[in-house]
């Protein structure tokens, strides 16, 4: 093995935010060249455009495994740690995250950059103190730097999901895992982002841009939010505390719970972290010495780094495998755990059809470098092997063909299926992403490398997509925060009765009631309807001033149905009995208590102003109300007045008391606008339509049901089986008459009466049947009144030949009036035959 480099090396070590990649950033902008390897593409990407703006971009490249932006004066380099170029003559160098030496998988790459990559200048080893003693052995010369923590890390225990506080990260050890607590926290929080090493780096930055925006406020994530992902994470909650690492099922190591928890907290701002209660054991609670570790910072020291010959000869097959496994010499250093590259170097290499292809130096350099591809997949030694294999069969022979690279990319180029399906797509364009970036590999690199990235961001847009719908409810989210501190800030809006916070639809305002959208999933609705209680006031009592304007000037939609006020359909208020039936008081519906006391009473005097104005009709009938609570007017006429007025300024004059009134009184009764028939006393202004739905709706609020007036109140309205009159008619049969016109047709017949003298007198049918009143109804209204027929001897006989007209008499009512049975039909003939059949 090589010797170390020596150069100026320091090590800043130190627990999770202290700092450090803000201090590689600012002494890699200081130098006039540098590079800074990182764990991963994602953070790389991160700091390039950090760089950038400080640089310009013309000036900085970014290098990985997938991914090269080479501008041609590059002079700062943001690689992968696998990208690093070692032997660059830079000023500036830095190595992210080096406890990552001691990592199984790639823990080899990490101890050579270690060991060997150095500037000119300056060489920064960034990492965590536990491999202090470690560069003390390895490095001698090298300045260390210890960092304490910004803010400090608290132990909270165990929460139930439902009481892990907004900005939180919950970690979860599998993709069952993540998808389960991503779907909870979609049906009581609104929704999560996800996060798993599974994900594009793309995919992962939307997914955390959805995050650090606040358009959600929990993270779900896998253990890969450990590593350089920088987040306003507030508290980590651990959905458990162990996780298989490719070979086992294995309790986290305390360094790596403290790498997680340390997430929380931001700069000077202190974290919490935590378990989720109801997910494991006693085995998922940390014990009190994990505790103790994590807040303090005190985790046992690494005890060696894992090695490989990272300049392995290309003499042959054997040579180059024997040299990967060759142990390294110093007691620091341990053989470095089978890699997947060298997996299937191995296996390709026991195939003899494949072996005997790979000649000479050039070739088994190549074949090595095509053994190397990562396995994005994560598809095993097995499935990557055939996959390498097939590739090795073209490169063999020169170049990738085009049209091969561009079908294989084509293929790939379909943004449908499930979140799984997508993921599997977007694993396979990150290998071809990958092998496009090798100028030696693929003609027309530039363009087949073009290709690769637009299809992985039109699949990890698609991801995104799928995720979010999927795990988050962004109606939810935004009433969640609406119902936090920062309520104000988000607007809530009403357009066309829709509801809308910050523009996401969550129900409908009819009137002056919320509903919430039925569409709303049954574990929203509590916060549908919080949210409107919380944030529709303002709005409410606007709309409530706004239809107080509009009543007052006589525009706005509104009816009364029954004893209800509607708008829009909907009750807004409804009339209850007051002190008297023509002044009944106003109920608001509780809907308006929303709206405030100042709202709801410049609408109730809106309302009471209008209904006036529909209660108008009923004028006629305030007099007689008013002289009903006059003394002066006497207990005789204030007892008939009040009677008049509770049936609507109609009474039958039958038991009414009318004969206890004395001439003043039956005078003052006339002033009064009251009309005394001979068989009803009646308000005549109240027998029109208007005024009669108006008391319709007076009787509503009494809890009495009245018949619905009958539209231009004919003189006459036909009778079926057991109906009642409609109000301002007598039933006389199988007919009703209006009041009025039953007055002035029994006021014809008194006429004739009083000309005949005490002798009996014969009354003309005619102007009765002008209105539309048979003879039959006509003869039971005089009945009614008092008209006696009589029968002459010859018509009785049967003498004579034609019958003669019915001759009547007149003898007062001395009892109350009852309506008599319908008669028989009239037989046909004239109308003084009808009557004479009648008589007999």
């Amino acid at each position: 093995m090589r010797a170390p480099e020596q150069s100026r090396v320091k090590a800043v070590l130190g627990p999770t935010n202290t700092g450090k990649t803000h201090l590689a950033i600012e002494r890699l902008c200081a130098h006039s060249s540098g590079a800074i390897g990182f764990p991963l593409r994602l953070l790389a990407r991160e700091v390039y455009d950090r760089v950038c703006a400080i640089k310009g971009a013309e000036r900085v490249a970014l290098i990985t495994g997938e991914e090269r932006i080479e501008p041609p004066h590059a002079r700062w380099l943001l690689c992968t740690a696998e990208a690093m170029p070692v032997g660059a003559d830079l000023a500036f160098v830095a190595l992210d995250e080096a406890q990552l030496c001691a990592d199984r998988e790639r823990g080899h790459l990490f101890t050579d950059r270690l060991l060997h990559a150095r500037g000119r200048d300056e060489t920064m080893l960034l990492g965590s103190a536990t491999i202090e003693p470690m560069i003390r052995a390895l490095l001698p010369e090298a300045e260390i730097v210890s960092r304490p923590r910004f803010s400090t890390l608290t132990h909270t225990g165990a929460r139930k999901l439902s009481r892990i506080p907004p900005r939180s990260a919950i970690v979860a050890f599998s993709a069952e895992q993540v998808y389960a607590v991503a779907e909870m926290l979609r049906r009581f929080r609104g929704g999560a982002a996800v996060v798993m090493g599974a994900l594009s780096p793309e995919t992962r930055n939307r997914q955390v841009a959805l995050y650090q925006s606040g358009e959600v406020d929990y993270l779900v994530a896998t253990d890969a939010i450990g590593m350089g992902l920088n987040l306003d994470i507030d508290h980590v909650a651990f959905a458990g505390l162990s996780k298989f690492d490719g070979q086992r099922q294995r309790r986290l190591t305390t360094p790596e719970m403290a790498q997680i928890a340390g997430r929380a907290g931001r700069h000077q701002r202190d974290g919490t972290f935590g378990t989720l209660a109801g997910t494991g054991g006693h085995d998922a609670e940390f014990t009190a010495e994990e505790v103790y570790a994590i807040e303090e910072h005190r985790f046992p020291p690494l005890t060696r780094l894992y090695w490989r010959e990272a300049e392995p000869r290309f003499d042959s097959l054997t040579h180059l495998i024997a040299d990967l496994e060759t142990k390294p010499d110093r007691p620091e250093l341990a053989p470095a755990p089978e890699a997947i590259d060298l997996a299937v170097l191995k296996r390709l290499a026991e195939d003899p059809a494949i072996a005997d292809t790979v000649r000479g130096k050039a070739a088994v350099r190549r074949f090595w470098e095509v053994s190397s591809l990562p396995d994005f997949r994560s598809a095993g030694v097995d499935t990557h092997s055939r996959f390498v294999a097939r590739l090795w069969d073209d490169l063999r022979r020169g170049h990738l063909g085009g049209d091969y690279v561009a079908r294989s990319i084509a293929e790939l180029d379909n943004p449908g299926g499930d979140i799984d399906t997508l993921q599997m797509r977007i694993a396979a364009i990150r290998s071809w992403s990958y092998i496009t970036q090798r100028p030696d590999w693929v003609l027309a690199r530039e363009e087949m490398a073009a290709r690769a990235r637009a299809v992985e961001s039109r699949l990890s847009d698609a991801l995104h997509a799928r995720l979010t719908e999927r795990f988050v409810n962004r109606r939810t989210t935004v009433l969640m925060k609406k119902l936090g501190s920062d309520a104000a800030l988000l607007p809530v809006t009403v357009a066309e009765n829709e509801v809308l916070v910050d523009g996401e639809h969550i129900g409908q305002l009819t009137g002056f009631r919320f509903r919430v959208d039925p569409q709303a999933r049954l574990a929203d609705r509590k916060l549908l309807l919080a949210a409107a209680e919380r944030h529709l006031p303002a709005l409410l009592a606007e709309r409530a001033i706004q239809l107080a304007a509009r009543l007052d000037a006589g525009e706005a939609e509104l009816t009364l149905q029954g004893a209800g006020f509607y708008w829009h359909g909907e009750a807004i208020a409804r009339l209850v009995p007051g002190k008297t039936l023509l002044a009944p008081q106003i109920e608001p519906d509780a809907a308006l208590e929303s709206a405030g006391a100042a709202a709801r009473q410049r609408l109730l005097a809106a309302l009471q102003g209008w209904l006036l104005r529909e209660l108008a009709p009923l004028d006629p009938l305030r007099k007689p109300d008013a002289a009903s609570s006059d003394p002066g007017a006497g207990p005789e006429l204030r007892a008939l007045l009040i009677r008049l007025t509770e049936s609507g300024g109609l009474l039958e004059r039958a038991g009414s008391a009318l004969d206890r009134l004395d001439k003043a009184q039956r005078e003052r009764l006339r002033q009064l606008g009251v009309r005394v028939g001979a068989l009803d006393l009646f308000v005549p202004a109240m027998l029109r339509p208007a005024p009669l739905a108006a008391w319709r709706t007076l009787l509503a609020v009494r809890g009495e049901a009245m018949g619905a007036p009958v539209p231009a109140m004919p003189p006459v309205v036909a009778l079926t089986g057991k109906d009642r009159p409609p109000p301002g008619y007598r039933a006389l049969g199988r007919q009703a008459l209006r009041i009025d016109l039953a007055e002035k047709l029994l006021r014809t017949a008194h006429g004739v009466r009083v000309t005949a003298g005490s002798k009996s007198f014969v009354l003309d049918p005619a102007l009765a049947i002008s209105t539309g009143l048979t003879t039959a109804s006509y003869a039971q209204l005089l009945r009614l009144a008092g008209f006696q027929p009589g029968v002459p001897r010859a018509l009785a006989t049967g003498a004579f030949g034609p019958p003669a007209p019915p001759r009547w008499r007149w003898r007062p009512p001395r009892r109350e009036v009852r309506a008599a049975q319908p008669p028989a039909p009239p037989p046909p003939g004239s109308a003084f035959a009808a009557l004479a059949a009648l008589v007999r």
